[in-house]
């Protein structure tokens, strides 16, 4: 599993984004299936504008199975309110923060994003070891 950020998001499925193509090269190359997480949704869907084709598209593209939606429980909700005091200088937000609480809990270390530097910088959390993510997309 993959799991992808909210730029790859709105630039798949709006053509004007500067960063399309390369997302859509990047999602070409790529074999796994892919997730994400409802914080993540939500701020692509408000990136691109609720009734817009792009928006559009990616509900097709959900609806379809070309993106699973992983559930934020209390658990991870937990954990991203505490990744996100972790990482205040950092301005980590929600959306990234429910990513790594993601990955921690499924094991996933591979993200799909164009915002290398944040991703370079977040640690996800393996027992008593901090491991850097896999990013893919840049």
């Amino acid at each position: 599993m993959i799991l992808v950020d909210t730029g790859p998001l709105v630039a798949l499925f709006n053509p004007a984004d500067r960063a399309h193509g390369r997302c859509v090269e990047t999602l070409k190359t790529i074999k796994e299936p892919l997730a994400t997480t409802s914080p993540v949704l939500t701020e692509a869907f408000h990136l691109l504008q609720p009734a817009s084709i792009g928006a559009l598209r990616l509900m097709d593209f959900v609806t379809a199975g070309g993106l699973q939606v992983l559930t934020v429980d209390s658990q991870a909700l937990a954990r991203a309110f505490e990744l996100m005091v972790q990482y205040a200088d950092a301005r980590m937000d929600f959306a990234d923060a429910s990513l790594v609480s993601a990955a921690e809990r499924h094991g996933v270390r591979t993200i799909f994003t164009i915002d290398r530097k944040d991703f370079a910088t977040y640690r996800m959390k393996r027992g008593h070891r901090h491991v850097a993510f896999r990013v893919i997309g840049n």
